[in-house]
């Protein structure tokens, strides 16, 4: 239905178009800069959608569409009723809002229509403005781009913008909202000034033009190689976050494993709240590796559902176990998941003295988890083999739920960062390319003698800091982050 809607709006626009060419409107001359519209809303049934523009044609298509025909106070609400410019046909009573340029989303002037959601409203809204002369449907992220273009967002919050859009649990909304108010670019920012004017790059160079200058101050070059120091360790530390903002905003790998009838898949089934894998007491019903994305205490994670590990199986379950041995090395956090009455038992026993010391000696983060705790007697866990710290579960009542919520609350926060508090995370590959690239060629700087040699190093240094907010960037890259937003933004 909304391809169909969109469709229409597109063909109105370039009959439109074709109509300007061959004779004279009598709206204003535009600009080569085209104007754009679009439904910027959720696409569907609703109580209100938002329709808007941008470019120079904006306010002709709110004159053009509404009564009374004058301009609205800017950045007020106010109460019109849209009409079709040319059957005067009644769309529908709508609040339109009027954003003049500069002091607009994308630099523009821009104009908001909040109309009714209904399907027909909508599209008779979108065929009008296509009908209107120098308007255009929008592109995917095109409203965003002109904001970009127009420095109203540097590219990291552009990035912010559109992790926002995406996110699905807490902490990716906290970090989301931290890029897009420019924390990232603010530290770029002031890493760059590092190297420029006031800095080391200005101190290099002096040194090039005026070494031999009485007036030039002493220690310029030992200033220059602080200030590179500093710069140095800042970047250092960032890089060697283990990724942590990109497994913020992918999601950390959390895998579940135990020997065969631990309850590994009501583990799962109760953290996705989803029946995801069939829980049998025949041991052996899950061969594969059945992944899901799920929110765990606030943090994005690829749950992973493993074969139970033990030996002398079929072929088919070997296979199953061979892939599961396979995910525990990939994992960023381990749930071992054993029987709470049944911790004597031999499988029970191998899997502690082999899988779970095996993975503490390697420092995997884990979390050893006593399921069905309901089967208990009152005394608690019986004799049996010395435990690591762990944590009791039932999946069947869902007591302990809230305690080991809280567990993997706190080891995903070590995994993915904690998005409210310290530095700004490197959520995007790009991100750490631009500054190992900048640290490499401070690396260069501080070990050639040449002074001009040096201060090229600085200068592609401050150039990477550049490319990373935005400055500088190729179209290709611009094309690849702009192309995950939705049409209407």
């Amino acid at each position: 239905m909304w391809r169909e809607l969109w469709t229409l709006a597109a063909r109105a626009a370039r009959g439109s178009c074709r109509l300007c060419t061959r004779q004279s409107s009598g709206a204003p001359a535009f600009g080569s800069g085209a104007t754009i519209f679009a439904l910027s809303s959720g696409q569907g049934r609703c109580g209100i959608a938002v329709i808007r523009t941008s470019g120079p044609a904006s306010s002709h298509a709110l004159q053009s569409l509404t009564a009374p025909r004058d301009l609205p106070p800017a950045r007020s609400a106010s109460l019109r009723l849209l009409s079709d410019p040319h059957t005067g046909e009644p769309l529908d009573r709508a609040l339109v809002l009027w954003f003049p340029g500069p002091q607009s989303f994308t630099g523009e002037d821009c104009v908001e229509f909040h109309v009714h959601g209904g399907p027909a409203v909508v599209s008779g809204v979108l065929q009008a403005l296509g009908s209107v002369p120098g308007l255009r449907p929008a592109e995917a992220g095109e409203f965003t781009r002109r904001a970009f273009a127009h420095g109203k967002l540097s590219l990291t919050e552009v990035e912010g913008l559109a992790d926002l859009i995406h996110a699905e649990t807490e902490a990716q909304r906290r970090q989301a909202l931290r890029q897009l108010d420019g924390e990232l670019g603010q530290l770029c920012h002031s890493w760059a000034e590092t190297l420029t004017k006031a800095s080391a790059l200005a101190h290099v160079e002096a040194y090039i033009d005026f070494g031999e200058d009485d007036n030039l101050e002493e220690g310029v070059l030992e200033q220059a190689d602080s200030q590179v120091q500093g710069l140095v360790v800042s970047l250092d530390a960032h890089l060697r976050d283990a990724r942590r903002g990109q497994r913020l905003r992918s999601g950390a790998h959390v895998v579940v494993t135990g020997p065969p009838n631990a309850g590994k898949s009501s583990l799962v089934n109760l953290l996705s709240q989803k029946p995801v894998s069939i829980v049998s007491p025949e041991p052996g019903t899950t061969r594969d590796v059945l992944e899901i994305p799920v929110d765990l205490a606030g943090f994005p994670a690829l749950l992973s559902d493993t074969a139970g590990l033990r030996e002398g199986v079929g072929p088919v379950e070997q296979e199953g176990v061979r892939r599961a041995r396979e995910r525990l090395e990939q994992a960023d956090l381990i749930l071992a998941v054993l029987d709470a009455s049944d911790l004597a038992s031999p499988s029970s026993c191998s899997f502690l003295d082999t899988v779970v010391a095996l993975l503490g000696a390697q420092s995997q983060r884990l979390l050893l988890v006593l399921n069905k705790s309901d089967l208990l007697p009152s005394a608690g866990l019986g004799p049996g083999p010395n435990l690591p710290p762990h944590l009791l579960l039932s999946c069947l009542t869902r007591e302990g739920l809230d305690g080991l919520l809280e567990a993997l609350k706190k080891e995903l926060a070590v995994v993915c960062g904690d998005p409210s508090t310290g530095p700004p995370l490197l959520t995007r590959a790009r991100h750490r390319h631009h500054l190992q690239g900048c640290l490499d060629a401070l690396g260069h700087y501080k070990q050639t003698r040449d002074l001009a040699l040096a201060a090229e190093a600085l200068r592609i240094a401050r150039r990477h800091l550049t490319h990373l907010t935005g400055g500088g960037g190729t179209e290709e890259v611009l094309d690849i982050i702009f192309r995950d937003f939705c049409v209407g933004k």
